[in-house]
């Protein structure tokens, strides 16, 4: 949905046009009643009582229908408005590329659902992907191709989070963000491997080439008063153990909190 931007000057000339138009009508609509009601003979005698009387339904005539006008387009106005600062909270919080939740729009989203499940005291389990060796894939097959690759991860995280329920969004460059109420860790974790082997089983086509796609996945799990900020740190550590353990693979914090402190 597009939007004008207009100067100071362009809101005086819209005002003065629109006024001219209001000023224009009720000449031409008082001129025809007048008309109608005393008809075109300048000369022809009239009661001054019955003009009196006409002048008044005549002025309440004409600001009543002005009034619906008037009423009726800033009607329109506001539902013009409402609709582009819609049309423009959506854009700010999607990924153009993916479709998906950016960033802005993850948290935004993300807040109100911990919100909830924090009030029903659900667990909350937030998955950071990352695809692997995603600058190499540019670096060999050029950015358009990455593009591709980037929509085809997206498409399947986007299926397996809409069958479930789940919160999913490009949460910056390669990496991507689900977030999940009322699963167990167990079987947080499960959905965890079911995911990373379907981006397994994709394969991205171009051109000249073919290529088969991994993510590594860290996931966190919370149960109660647990902040967002916190635990997306968690599941970005268990993403980046699970980096460093070889990639393709899932790692839990609590699972690597636990080797750490052994």
């Amino acid at each position: 949905m597009a939007t004008d931007i207009i100067t100071h000057r362009d809101a005086l000339r819209h005002t003065a046009t629109r006024s001219a138009v209001s000023v224009g009508l009720t000449v031409v609509l008082t001129l025809s009643f007048c008309l109608l009601q005393f008809g075109s003979d300048p000369d022809a005698f009239v009661r001054a009582g019955f003009v009196t009387t006409s002048s008044i339904m005549i002025s309440m005539t004409i600001s009543g229908l002005l009034t619906a006008a008037l009423s009726y387009r800033s009607a329109l106005m506001m539902r013009e408005l409402t609709l582009t600062r819609a049309e423009l909270q959506r854009i700010s919080g999607t990924d153009q590329l993916t479709g998906l939740l950016n960033r802005r729009g993850f948290d935004q989203a993300a807040e109100a659902t911990l919100a909830t499940a924090r009030h029903a005291n659900l667990p909350t389990t937030v998955l950071m992907c990352d695809i692997d060796r995603f600058k190499a894939i540019n670096d060999q097959f050029g950015h358009e191709f990455g593009d591709k690759v980037l929509i085809a991860i997206a498409e399947v995280l986007r299926s397996f989070a809409e069958r479930r329920q789940m919160l999913v969004a490009r949460h910056g460059g390669e990496e991507f963000a689900i977030l999940m109420t009322g699963v167990s860790k167990e079987r947080a974790a499960q959905y965890a491997e079911e995911l990373r082997q379907s981006c397994a089983a994709e394969s991205v086509v171009g051109d000249d080439a073919s290529v088969s796609v991994t993510i590594s996945i860290g996931l966190a799990a919370c149960l109660g008063e647990a902040d967002l900020a916190k635990v997306m740190r968690m599941a970005d550590q268990a993403l980046y153990a699970a980096k460093h353990r070889g990639r393709n693979r899932v790692v839990r914090a609590d699972v690597l909190a636990d080797s750490i402190a052994a």
